[in-house]
């Protein structure tokens, strides 16, 4: 098993992924927010989904599925239908000009890491795609009660005693034990 100090540095990349995050959501078209992006990409995989379903998928309140799928209807990627068996909920479903948004955006995304990935071989590329599958495994469903601490780890010993408790430790600076 890795010792502390590779957990550690692991965190603090983890942390850093953000970076990329970031420069991925800044190729987004300007009426595409990250998370429409995500809406899409989940009703793409999925085929139609009730709003409570959708929801689940993005772990999200429905105040929020509602307020993307809002979004994306005004703009016609997809369309909200009622459900024949419960008129009250919504089935969302993506339409013919969300099918062309996403490939635009897959389009994008694909170009932006060829790019910054340029010096990477092939083998590079699929063992990241390992590990990080891999990782997202390990994790399982973040949904889930079992994969949430009830509350916060102790903080290393080395952190000084008036940090709050519930600082990550990937927002820490690093410091060294004395």
């Amino acid at each position: 098993m890795a010792g502390q100090a590779q957990f550690e540095e692991l965190a603090r990349q983890l942390s850093a992924v953000g970076a990329v995050k970031r420069d991925l959501g800044r190729i987004l078209p300007a009426d595409c927010s990250p998370g429409s992006a995500g809406v899409l990409t989940l009703l793409d995989r999925h085929g139609e989904l009730r709003m409570s379903a959708l929801s689940e998928l993005l772990a999200v309140d429905m105040s929020v599925t509602s307020r993307h799928a809002a979004h994306l209807a005004e703009r016609g990627w997809i369309e909200r239908s009622p459900d024949p068996a419960d008129k009250r909920s919504r089935i969302l479903r993506i339409t013919p000009e969300g099918h062309a948004m996403l490939a635009e955006l897959t389009r994008r995304s694909t170009d932006l890491l060829a790019d910054r990935l340029s010096d990477w071989t092939d083998d590079e590329v699929g063992q990241l795609i390992g590990l990080m599958t891999r990782l997202r495994a390990s994790f399982g469903d973040c949904r889930s009660a079992q994969h949430r601490p009830h509350r916060p780890p102790p903080l290393p010993a080395h952190v000084p005693a008036d940090v709050p408790a519930d600082v990550p430790v990937s927002e820490l600076p690093t410091w060294t034990a004395t």
